[in-house]
């Protein structure tokens, strides 16, 4: 019953993270720049947002964004983002259908526990992978921004990535201690089975055997 509540609780909060990976990854909103107050920024329409898509300019009634198209004259950290935000994104999937496929309500045929515990096991080193993308991303982003044009706050992208990492680190770390654990006790009472099986088939002939013997005496 535990072992069944740690893989659920490992599934939610691996979906919700990866849910969290992905709008991270599509928005740009990681960081706002600005070299002045708040207030003033937004009156002299200076106040920045920057992502690994674009850099945009927000103002009470304004929000234009350029887009970063010039692929190799990018910043080093911004082109790391991409690559390691776009991996999590397209692993997530396949974490998330072996997760589901791992959960207890769900059978296909007459499979064995050591199958799902496998899926578990393989879903929850996807999601500590998609977790270390996130937190290089997360880290690094924010730190090469500041570098490079001056750091003011973090933003709303960047909260969700964050997030987005932890859920993900969770679930992973649930997911694979939980079916590690539930493995050899599995593999236990299969041989247990076995034997028992394999015995009980065995006990009659032998003593049918000995009260041969005795009668033929």
């Amino acid at each position: 019953m535990a072992n069944s509540c740690l893989q659920l609780s490992g599934f939610f909060l691996g979906f919700l993270g990866w849910l969290g990976i992905v709008i991270a990854t599509s928005t740009n909103e990681w960081v706002m720049m600005c070299k002045y107050g708040l207030n003033t920024c937004k009156k002299m329409d200076e106040l920045g947002s920057k992502g690994p898509w674009a850099d945009c300019v927000l103002s009470t009634g304004l929000y234009h964004c350029v887009s970063l198209t010039q692929i190799l004259d990018l910043p080093a950290y911004i082109q790391t983002t991409r690559a390691l935000m776009i991996t999590g994104s397209i692993l997530g999937l396949p974490a998330v259908g072996m997760l589901l496929m791992s959960m207890p309500c769900i059978r296909l045929g007459s499979e064995p526990q050591s199958s799902k515990n496998k899926r578990a096991i393989v879903g929850g080193v996807l999601m500590l992978i998609i977790s270390l993308c996130g937190m290089v991303s997360t880290i690094w982003f924010p730190i090469g921004a500041h570098q490079e044009s001056g750091l003011m706050s973090f933003g709303f992208s960047l909260y969700t990535g964050w997030v987005g990492t932890i859920f993900c680190l969770l679930s992973g770390s649930m997911l694979t201690c939980s079916s590690e654990s539930s493995s050899p006790r599995a593999h236990q009472d299969n041989n247990h089975f076995y034997y028992s099986k394999q015995g009980g088939g065995n006990l009659p002939t032998a003593s049918s055997t000995n009260h041969a013997k005795s009668a033929h005496v």
